[in-house]
């Protein structure tokens, strides 16, 4: 990946993410909410924002307009629980044309074996899956896998497919 998309990328998912936890925080329930008293909890609390992200190979987007499956697995190595989120970026070339979210259809295995719609986010020419609701937390030696497919509804699409593991 040139450091261009690398950039582009991280600027993209940082920029969703702040303005995910702006509108969270601003939003009418919070303003007409009284302050009376101050809380300090103890526990630790995981950011708002990813402090590292866990690249996964990435494959070429197939536009052929058959559903294609993608991994996304993480091992929690760490000696203690971790919250993490499984991210798909579809991304365009770097000479464009960007992609657009009618281009591409992403479903996710739930555990029952059925596939649901995930919606995309776009950004500069990325198409990203939303790390807030696919937040947990990992315990120690666990296994995260998360089953994608891939649809390419436009056959004149290009672009690279990249999964990843986003770190909280």
């Amino acid at each position: 990946m040139s450091s261009k998309n690398s950039r582009r990328l991280r600027t993209a998912v940082l920029a969703a993410a702040v303005a995910a936890a702006g509108l969270a925080l601003a939003g009418p329930a919070a303003a007409a909410t009284p302050q009376t008293a101050t809380t300090v909890s103890t526990a630790p609390q995981a950011s708002a924002i990813p402090v590292d992200f866990v690249d996964l190979a990435t494959t070429p987007l197939t536009a052929d307009g058959e559903s294609h499956e993608v991994t996304v697995t993480y091992r929690n190595d760490s000696g203690a629980d971790r919250t993490v989120a499984p991210q798909l970026l579809v991304e365009s070339p770097d000479a464009g044309p960007f992609l657009d979210p009618a281009t591409v259809r992403v479903e996710r295995r739930t555990t029952g074996g059925c596939w649901e719609a995930v919606g995309l986010g776009s950004q500069t020419g990325t198409l990203f899956t939303d790390l807030t609701t696919a937040r947990r937390t990992l315990p120690t030696g666990a296994t995260l896998t998360e089953v994608y497919r891939v649809t390419v509804t436009d056959p004149t699409a290009e672009g690279t497919v990249h999964p990843r593991i986003a770190l909280y």
